[in-house]
């Protein structure tokens, strides 16, 4: 399973790549707005300069902020000749599913966003996107369990032997990380708190005090 890291920091981004976790960014408009970017020409720029810290078989999924056809084509292709590791990130609406068909004509690979059913995933896929992202945590918080959405989502892809790939996304505990590689899904998109949070239990701590506590009686 990749690890994808959702952010727009650079930090966090050179912090993944430290812990040998990062095969590709997620952004969004939310996440970009957090950085010191004011205008779409700093914005365009900041792409970029993700971009250059990925390696070539890694991507950054990059956002368009229109709802329309004619502005996400425009948007799109934009972003999409920023950089060839660019993804262009499409909302899940009827206008997005338009644009999707479109990049896939125009060989550009899309990332269908704000999915929350197994129809949008469905829909989304049939238009050409070269990944869905299906948000779980949002699903939990509305007492839907969104790991189940995953496992219909895999199902139906593997059924008709569907390329589009699963990339997991609100990822919010070490727990959704875990049953999504149970799953078997193409990757997961998290904050990089997240991914930290897979290290930690307390009989490492335990286990790691006790030992340094046996070596230094030694010594002494």
């Amino acid at each position: 399973m990749k690890f994808f890291i959702d952010t727009a920091n650079l930090k966090e981004i050179d912090e993944a790549r430290s812990l040998g976790v990062l095969d590709g960014v997620t952004t969004n408009p939310s996440l970009i707005s957090k950085e010191s970017v004011s205008n779409k020409k700093e914005i365009h720029q900041h792409y970029i300069s993700i971009c250059k810290r990925l390696k070539n078989n890694e991507n950054v999924s990059a956002e368009v902020i229109s709802t329309n056809y004619t502005d996400m084509i425009q948007e799109g292709e934009e972003l999409a000749f920023l950089h060839p590791k660019i993804v262009v990130k499409i909302p899940m609406i009827k206008d997005g599913i338009k644009a999707i068909k479109y990049f896939y004509n125009k060989k550009i690979k899309t990332n269908c966003t704000l999915i929350f059913s197994t129809g949008q995933a469905l829909l989304a896929a049939k238009a050409g996107a070269s990944y869905v992202s299906p948000f779980i945590g949002r699903l939990d918080d509305v007492s839907y369990n969104g790991l189940n959405l995953i496992r219909e989502i895999k199902n139906v892809y593997e059924n008709y032997d569907i390329k589009t790939k699963i990339l997991a996304a609100s990822i919010r505990h070490s727990l959704h990380i875990i049953e999504c590689s149970k799953i078997g899904v193409y990757a997961v998109t998290s904050p990089i708190n997240v991914i930290y949070s897979l290290l930690n239990h307390p009989l490492t701590d335990i286990g790691l005090e006790k030992f340094i506590k046996d070596f230094n009686k030694k010594i002494k």
